[in-house]
């Protein structure tokens, strides 16, 4: 398990309670986009892809990504940037997606920043479908782009993290597959999982928001996530279901870094507790860490300073190794 820094405390087994309401700031939703970019500590990214819109599926203009490949020699280990935005919203260029990009490449990895059908265009699972094609497609490719098709990591914030847990907990789960996009012969498990503040099991956020000031409104017809489902998501529980990355959770899920703020009021610290408890009972807790960001919201520069960059770079070398 990674030692926390002194900026973190790590979580326990126990879902940490809900955070008192003078604690708790107001806020508006959705929010839910890459931390970084304006406002963060960290420089913007001045790398370039070495190949950008690169389409992995052909059914939707949204099915892109832009790849960044380190200097020298491969296989290089490949970091899947999966952007946030309520399922509603989000671009794989902007600075909320690519904060940090430069200093993966110099760790010795490989970055692809995805873009996936929104929910305006696409109910779901279009959009865990869309994540596992573009995995697809990055082992398809990986010789001509020197990238090591062994080692891939998936990493998101918010809507982003529930897909990067999706894709952590989900391998060779056909109704997610989305087979048909391409590479049907390809793989689309990844090997490790940094899941920042995504939401798990919609059903229970606005039951964990109560006592709160954060608004509960992830039941209303009108919310990310019902939109997601294309309904209310409380009359529409298997799909909800379907999307929460808890469903399939084994012994052979890859290791997660889950990372939630304290004060998050997007999306509740609970659901990632949740993730934590159920990955721990199917698998120890030896490759699952689970750590609260003490007074941090949803995002923000306290999940890009130096020392918890470090912490998600250490966890990267850990579980994949570098070129």
């Amino acid at each position: 398990m990674i030692a926390p820094t002194a900026e973190v405390s790590v979580a326990t087994t126990e879902q940490p309670s809900s955070t008192p309401a003078a604690q708790m700031p107001s806020g508006g939703r959705p929010a839910g986009v890459m931390p970084g970019g304006p406002g963060s500590s960290m420089p913007a990214t001045t790398a370039t892809p070495i190949v950008k819109d690169a389409a992995y599926a052909n059914i939707s203009t949204a099915q892109q990504l832009d790849l960044y490949v380190p200097e020298g020699e491969g296989p290089f280990p490949i970091i899947v940037i999966i952007h946030g935005g309520g399922f509603m919203l989000g671009d794989k260029a902007d600075a909320m997606a690519t904060t940090g990009i430069d200093q993966l490449l110099e760790a010795g990895y490989a970055v692809a920043s995805i873009n996936y059908r929104l929910s305006s265009e696409a109910l779901a699972p279009a959009q865990i479908q869309d994540a596992k094609a573009a995995v697809r497609w990055l082992r398809a490719n990986a010789a001509t782009y020197q990238l090591d098709p062994e080692r891939i990591a998936a990493w998101g914030a918010s809507a982003g993290g529930n897909l990067a847990a999706l894709l952590g907990t989900s391998c060779d789960v056909a109704a997610l597959e989305g087979a048909e996009l391409g590479n049907a012969d390809q793989s689309s498990c990844v090997q490790a999982v940094v899941d920042w503040f995504g939401p798990t099991d919609f059903l229970q956020m606005d039951t964990q928001f109560a006592d709160t000031s954060c608004p509960q409104t992830h039941d209303e017809a009108n919310s990310p996530e019902s939109q997601l489902l294309g309904a209310p998501i409380q009359s529409v529980p298997e799909q909800a279901q379907l999307v929460n990355p808890l469903t399939y959770i084994d012994a052979n899920d890859a290791p997660f870094l889950i990372q939630h703020g304290t004060a998050d009021c997007n999306v509740p610290p609970q659901q990632s507790a949740l993730l934590y408890d159920a990955l721990v009972a199917a698998q120890g807790d030896e490759n699952v860490t689970f750590i609260s960001i003490e007074g941090a919201g949803h995002g923000g520069e306290q999940f890009f300073d130096a020392a918890n960059f470090q912490v998600v770079l250490d966890f990267f070398a850990t579980h994949l190794g570098k070129s």
